[in-house]
C-alpha cells in the first residue's frame, strides 16, 4: 500500500471554529460566498442537537515553504499563516461561525450580512430568527448570546435573566410562572446548546506533499455528493491567503458588476464572477489561459523552470494584481463593454458565452498594453473580433486550448501591426465566404433557443439598424426599452405561428420552433397576429404599409418575397439563406 496522503483527525467544534478565528485554519472571507439559505443553517443546528452526522471537514496542510503570507480575512489574527487551508465544508464552518459567534458573511451578492437563528430552550426548537421570536419571551432571540455568555462565564446569569423575562412574559399574558421543572428543563437545554461547541466533526486532513491535482482527485473519491472541487476554488483560496486585499478587491468588482449605478462595473453584458477576473488577469500577466496556471503561480512556480519558490511566489503575484488593476480599471472596462453594443449585443441575453467576453477583454488589453495599439484601430479590429467570436461560437469548445494557441502565435508578434494582422487573418479565416454560405445556414437549421447562429442575427439586425418586422422603430432600441422590467417591449415571435402549424400537420416542437421561424415583434402587433395564418395577416398589413414598405420589411427581415404562400420547410431553407446574408452585411458594416 502507498503511503497516505492524509490524517483521520476527529476535531470539535469549537476547537474547528477558534482555529479559524486565530487564523490557524485558513477560512478566508471571500473564498466562496455563502450560498446557504438560513433555514439550512437552522436544520443543521438541528441534527447537530438531535445527535445526527452533518459530514465532514476536508483540510489541506500548508506547505513547509509558505513564508510571510500576509492576514487571512479581515480581522488581527494570532497566526501570520495558516497551518491548514479549508478546502471542503466551508459553508458548514462559515454557518457555525455565523450562528453560533456571530461572525458577519457575505452572501452570493457580495453583500455583508448576519445570521441570526433562535433557540426554544423548554422544546430544544431551532428556528431563523424573525421579529416574532424576538419579542417571545421564550425564546433566544440569537443563539450566538448565549455562546458570548459562555465566553464571559456568565451562563448562569444569562438563564437567570432568561427564567425573569419568560416568566414576565407569562405573568403579562395571564399564565402561570415556569415549573421548577420546567426551569431544570431549560437548564438542561441551555447546557445541551453550548455542548454542540464538542460535537465531533469528522475531519479529513491531507498533508503538504499532496498536490492540487492529489487534492482534487481525494475531494472527489470521498465526496458522495459528486461535488467537483475545481481549480478555481484552489486559486481562490490561495489569494485570500496571500494577498486578502487582492481578493477583497474581486469580490468588490463582483458585487458591484451586479448592481446598476454609474462609475461602477454594472453592465448588462455579463455578471462578473472571481473566476472570470482570474482568467483574465493570468491572461493579460502571464499569457495563459488554462486555470491550472493561476494556482501555479500563485503558489511561487516558475512556468519555464518548474522551480517553486517564495520569490517567484512574490513576482508572480505582484504581476497578478498589476493585470488585475487593468482589468479593473472602469475605463478600460467600459471601453470594452461598449464595443460589444457597437458589435449589436446589447445585453447579456443574446452572448452565448461569457468566455467570448472574457477572452475577448483579454486580447483587448493585451493589444492596448503589451503591442500598444493604437485606439482607433484597437477597437475597430476588437468589435469585428467579438461578432466573429459570438456568431460563430468561437469560444464555446475547447475554449482553453484555442486560447493557449493563440498565446504561442503570440509570443512571434513584436508590435503593434504585427498583432492587429494577427487577429485580421484569424478573422477572414473563420468568417469565408463558405462560413457564410454553408456553414451559417447549416448553423440555423436547429430550434435551440440558446443559438449563436440565432444571437448573432439579431446582433446583426441592431447593427445594421434594422425596425422590427411591421414596424418602423430599430429593434436596438425596443432591447432597451422595458430591459429591466417583468415584460420586455418586444415578443419573439413564430412567423407560422405554432397553432397555425399544428394545424396543418406539424406536431413537433423542433419543427414548429425552428430558429428561422422567429421574429420579434412588439408586443401589441404579436396580439394582433395571434394563431392567424401567414396569408392572413400578411395580407392586413401589407395593405397598410403599401407593395413598396411590405417589400422594404421582407428584405430588412430576412424574409422571402411572398413568404406568407409558400410551404413552411421552403420557407425556412430560403430563410436561412437570406438570415445567413443578413450576418454578412452586418459583419461588412463592421469593417467600413
Amino acid at each position: 500500500m502507498g503511503k497516505e496522503l492524509f490524517d483521520n483527525i476527529p476535531s470539535k467544534v469549537e476547537d474547528l471554529l477558534r482555529d479559524v478565528e486565530i487564523g490557524k485554519i485558513g477560512l478566508p472571507d471571500l473564498q466562496r460566498p455563502f450560498v446557504w439559505p438560513d433555514s439550512k443553517v437552522r436544520n443543521l443546528l438541528d441534527s447537530m442537537m438531535k445527535g445526527y452526522p452533518i459530514g465532514y471537514i476536508m483540510l489541506w496542510s500548508s506547505p513547509e515553504n509558505y513564508e510571510n503570507v500576509g492576514q487571512i480575512g479581515r480581522n488581527e489574527k494570532i497566526y501570520k499563516q495558516p497551518d491548514d487551508l479549508v478546502i471542503d465544508g466551508q459553508q458548514r464552518l462559515t454557518a457555525l461561525l455565523a450562528a453560533m459567534h456571530g461572525v458577519s458573511i457575505r452572501d452570493k451578492n457580495y453583500t455583508e450580512r448576519k445570521i441570526r437563528i433562535s433557540f426554544n430552550p423548554l422544546t430544544r426548537e431551532f428556528a431563523v430568527w424573525t421579529q416574532a421570536y424576538e419579542r417571545n419571551s421564550e425564546w433566544v432571540s440569537s443563539i450566538s448570546s448565549v455562546f458570548e455568555a459562555d465566553k464571559d462565564h456568565s451562563v448562569s446569569k444569562f438563564r437567570k435573566a432568561f427564567i425573569k423575562q419568560a416568566n414576565e412574559g407569562r405573568e403579562k399574558n395571564g399564565r402561570e410562572s415556569l415549573t421548577d421543572e420546567e426551569e431544570d428543563v431549560i437548564e438542561q437545554n441551555i447546557n445541551d446548546l453550548l455542548n454542540l461547541g464538542i460535537y465531533t466533526l469528522p475531519t479529513l486532513k491531507i498533508n503538504s506533499r499532496a498536490d492540487e491535482e492529489d487534492v482534487a482527485e481525494i475531494f472527489v473519491r470521498v465526496n458522495s455528493g459528486g461535488t467537483k472541487l475545481t481549480e478555481k476554488n484552489f486559486i481562490e483560496t490561495l489569494l485570500a491567503v496571500f494577498d486578502n486585499g487582492v481578493h477583497d478587491k474581486i469580490g468588490a468588482f463582483c458585487a458591484e458588476s451586479r448592481i446598476p449605478a454609474d462609475h461602477t462595473p454594472y453592465n448588462q453584458i455579463i455578471a462578473v464572477d472571481p473566476s472570470h477576473l482570474i482568467r483574465i488577469a493570468v491572461g493579460v500577466g502571464f499569457h495563459r489561459a488554462r486555470l491550472k496556471y493561476a494556482y501555479m503561480l500563485l503558489r511561487g512556480k516558475n512556468l519555464q523552470t518548474g522551480v517553486t519558490s517564495p520569490e517567484t511566489r512574490e513576482e508572480n503575484l505582484a504581476k497578478f494584481k498589476e493585470a488585475l488593476g487593468l482589468a479593473t480599471d472602469l475605463n478600460n472596462w467600459h471601453a470594452f463593454l461598449n464595443l460589444f453594443v457597437r458589435a449589436g449585443y446589447l445585453k447579456g441575453s443574446i452572448v452565448a458565452s461569457t468566455n467570448a467576453v472574457v477572452f475577448s477583454y483579454v486580447l483587448y488589453l493585451v493589444g492596448k498594453y503589451s503591442y500598444k495599439v493604437s485606439p482607433m484601430r484597437l477597437n475597430q479590429v476588437i468589435t469585428k473580433w467579438i461578432f466573429m467570436a459570438t456568431v460563430t461560437g468561437f469560444y464555446t469548445g475547447s475554449t482553453e486550448s484555442e486560447v493557449e494557441k493563440q498565446f504561442a502565435d503570440l509570443r512571434d508578434v513584436k508590435d503593434a501591426e504585427g498583432f492587429v494582422s494577427y487577429l485580421e487573418t484569424t478573422i477572414s479565416t473563420v468568417l469565408t465566404d463558405d462560413y457564410f454560405t454553408y456553414t451559417l445556414p447549416s448553423s440555423l437549421e436547429g430550434s435551440s433557443a440558446n443559438s449563436p447562429a440565432w444571437f448573432g442575427y439579431v446582433a446583426s439586425l441592431i447593427v445594421l439598424g434594422t425596425p422590427m418586422l411591421f414596424s418602423t422603430s430599430p429593434l436596438s432600441q425596443h432591447f432597451i426599452i422595458g430591459s429591466s422590467g417583468g415584460k420586455t417591449s418586444i415578443d419573439k415571435h413564430h412567423i407560422f405561428p405554432k397553432n397555425y402549424l399544428t394545424q396543418i400537420g406539424y406536431d413537433n416542437d423542433r419543427d414548429r420552433n425552428q430558429i428561422a421561424n422567429f421574429t420579434y415583434l412588439d408586443y401589441n402587433t404579436n396580439i394582433d397576429i395571434g394563431d392567424k395564418a401567414p396569408a392572413e395577416y400578411v395580407g392586413e398589413f401589407r395593405q397598410k404599409l403599401g407593395e413598396t414598405g411590405y417589400a422594404l420589411t421582407c428584405k430588412q427581415n430576412a424574409l422571402p418575397l411572398g413568404f406568407e404562400e409558400m410551404e413552411y420547410q421552403d420557407f425556412l431553407r430560403q430563410r436561412r439563406l437570406l438570415m445567413a446574408e443578413t450576418v454578412r452585411a452586418a459583419y461588412r458594416k463592421l469593417c467600413e
